[in-house]
């Protein structure tokens, strides 16, 4: 069967080798969770073992739904007497929008309507709406024209039934394992250390990592001796099989539990509210709880361990850029051995505690975005030469791309961006371009950085000394070192300015693009593998691609060829020149699960091919260079030959297909005679995202249909 779990944004690679270790099959990671395959036997541990998924879904129907008459329609076709008496109870949570479908509540009542008239109509009674102890719960997404209606089989995952109270701004039990996770705990535990908290709240951090020191599942305080739903399909058999052998292994592990975990906390209800969950949780006796401010925190035992902390940072609890300064002065003295894994607010607070992260990761607390700072040891805080203040011009340049960065920050939020342009020579002077790159792995950031050609007129030290400055405000606000920061140059000579030679590192980077995860090379070549303009395309070819053959000319890496197979592509033929890039786009396939015969890869010149090719394809994307002159293929050039290319493309469209056809020259322009019998649309500023805006010409793109 195919699962989704969901997870708060940030936590999906995460959850992905979680879903490993259980032995789930292909998990695959989306925006905010993941899919997987599984015997549903097996597929029900995750509501047992995870500490990372928000809930676990098994989705029942899938169909178009622009309107609630398609959403009626469509719900009305499942058999509901399959999941639910007709006596029983249910619960429907609605979210997303599709079409006309604005409004999750309403959704919400359709989907309900359409349940009750069917059962009713089939047994001559109806179920009940019962929104606390529900027996079946049901989840309807609605997004882009479709709408996906799934068993939700245990509600809420990141409750574990031990919290009796909670202090003010709780963390969620999800997020608290993340923030272990990725300090490196679990390590550190088999190891024997010990776990340090000396702002500890109600004790969420250390009660979960008590738990996974020893072995406790997360799920096994959550449901009592109740089965997590009353779902006709449950396997309650193996569920109980799956709790009696938890229950053994928990047992065992807080007899072996030793006594390493350490918390304060400023406020005494909050101990106190802290040691009640502790005893719920059944670890109270292996930690130690003292009321203290930060700089009077007890010091724990041990010359290794691990400090977690969630200092305050949102609008209930006012972040102090001072709190954090003392936390991080208190802790290189009091714990400099240690390894650290801090949740701060955002890169500022983070900066204030003056400590050298090993690495950041950007965590959503809810809906407030948090910067995760991992320090392994604990640092001295910057010296004073490190922190200097920036000159004049390298001062407006960090300014600018603070503002861009306060900017883009909604758009990015909302859409899932995670590499985008931050700079495009908004300051003429300082004439490059910046795009930020955020991996998929450890969402460390990394730069890439593009200079333009300057003027004549600008003398060539000016230059390099306007680039210097450049360099140095995106370092100081991205707090990145030099080593992440990928830097083009122009170089003057014979033929005008080009590009200089470039780094061989052979490093490459994963990054994700709408839950697909691609490789791009930042010093290698003069493009990184991923054009950051097509970003809307690729998504449009996304939604245009379900049930199609398509076609990928000049395919360069790949990453329209994984879009359109993650959109439900038939199959996918992505052909290119060159053999690296082909190899590179193989690579971009695999990585997805996009793999075997349905996914072909053809090394060969476009056009040619295109001439002795007998295929037919519902959905072609061609981006061809502005020039090429290969030694292996015809010349090529963009003006002179696109109705020849173009005209090649439409005779192997199906009756049906669309071509989508898109160009980076700025002095094009189409031959519409030669296409008559074709229906024109050129896209325009929809092309191209916010983060491109200031540079509305740098491609253009048009859909061409038979008429």
């Amino acid at each position: 069967m195919r699962f989704f779990a969901p997870c708060a944004k940030g936590l999906e690679y995460l959850l992905v080798e979680e879903l490993q270790q259980l032995g789930m099959v292909a998990p695959r990671e989306a925006l905010s969770g993941v899919g997987f395959e599984a015997e549903l036997e097996t597929g029900i541990a995750v509501l047992l073992e995870s500490r990372l998924a928000s809930r676990l879904l098994l989705p029942i129907a899938d169909f178009p739904c622009a309107d609630e008459a398609q959403l009626y329609a469509g719900a009305m076709e499942v058999d509901w007497s399959a999941h639910l008496e007709p006596t029983g109870s249910l619960a429907i949570h609605a979210h997303g929008r599709s079409g006309a479908l604005q409004h999750s509540q309403f959704a919400a009542q359709r989907l309900k309507d359409a349940i009750v008239d069917r059962l009713r109509r089939e047994h001559g009674t109806r179920p009940d709406v019962d929104r606390e102890d529900p027996d079946l719960r049901l989840d309807l997404l609605l997004r882009k024209g479709r709408a996906v209606i799934s068993i939700d089989l245990g509600g809420p995952l990141h409750r574990r039934g031990w919290r009796a109270q909670q202090g003010e701004a709780p963390l969620k039990e999800t997020l608290a394992a993340a923030v272990l996770l990725r300090g490196g705990w679990p390590g550190l535990a088999s190891e024997g250390h010990g776990l340090f908290d000396p702002m500890c709240g109600s004790g969420t951090l250390l009660i979960e990592g008590a738990c996974m020191a020893a072995g406790i599942a997360p799920g096994l305080g959550r449901y009592g001796d109740r089965p997590p739903t009353r779902w006709k399909g449950f396997p309650l058999q193996d569920w109980q099989a799956l709790r009696t052998a938890a229950q053994a292994r928990a047992e065992a592990g807080r007899q072996a539990l030793r006594p390493s975990f350490l918390g304060s906390d400023i406020d005494p209800r909050a101990i106190r509210i802290a040691r009640e969950n502790a005893e719920a949780a059944g670890v109270a006796a292996a930690i130690r709880f003292e009321s203290a401010a930060t700089h009077e925190a007890p010091t724990p035992e041990g010359a290794r361990g691990l400090v977690v902390c969630n200092p305050p940072y949102d609008e209930r609890l006012a972040a102090d850029p001072a709190l954090y300064r003392a936390l991080g002065e208190a802790l290189v003295r009091r714990v400099p051995g240690w390894r650290a894994a801090l949740l701060c607010g955002d890169e500022a607070l983070a900066r204030a505690t003056g400590l050298r992260a090993q690495k950041t990761y950007r965590l959503f607390n809810g809906r407030l975005e948090t910067l995760l700072l991992v320090c392994d040891p604990l640092h001295a805080p910057r010296s004073a030469r490190e922190s200097r203040p920036l000159g004049e011009g390298a001062q407006m340049v960090a300014n600018r791309l603070r503002k861009n960065e306060r900017h883009l920050r909604r758009w990015r939020e909302r859409e899932g961006v995670s590499c985008y342009r931050v700079y495009d020579a908004d300051l003429p002077e300082y004439a490059a371009a910046i795009d930020v790159y955020a991996s998929a792995q450890d969402a460390s950031l990394h730069l890439h950085v593009q200079e333009y050609a300057a003027p004549p007129s600008i003398p060539e030290d000016a230059a390099r000394r306007r680039l210097g400055d450049l360099l140095r405000a995106a370092g100081e606000v991205f707090e990145l070192p030099r080593e992440r920061i990928a830097l083009k140059t122009r170089q003057r000579g014979k033929g005008g300015s080009k590009y200089g030679v470039l780094d061989r590192r052979g490093e490459s980077l994963v990054v994700d693009e709408a839950g697909m995860r691609l490789e791009v090379n930042l010093f290698d070549y003069l493009d990184t593998g991923l054009f950051l303009d097509h970003r809307p395309v690729r998504a449009a070819l996304r939604e245009m691609a379900s049930g199609r053959d398509v076609l990928n000319l000049f395919c360069y890496t790949g990453a329209a060829s994984v879009q359109m197979a993650a959109g439900g592509a038939r199959s996918t033929t992505s052909v290119d020149l060159s053999q690296t890039y082909l190899a590179w786009a193989g690579r971009n396939l695999a990585a997805n699960g996009f793999t075997g015969a349905a996914h072909r890869l053809v090394q060969a010149d476009s056009l040619a091919w295109l001439r002795a090719e007998r295929g037919r394809y519902g959905l072609i994307f061609c981006d061809p260079p502005t020039f090429s002159n290969s030694a292996r293929a015809e010349d090529f050039d963009v003006q002179r030959d696109h109705v020849a290319l173009l005209r090649a493309c439409l005779d192997r469209l199906t009756p049906d297909g669309v071509l989508v056809f898109s160009n980076n020259f700025r002095r094009f322009r189409l031959d519409d005679s030669a296409f008559a019998d074709c229906a024109i649309e050129e896209w325009g500023p929809r092309a191209l995202p916010p983060d491109f805006s200031r540079n509305p010409r740098i491609h253009r793109v048009w859909t061409l249909r038979r008429r």
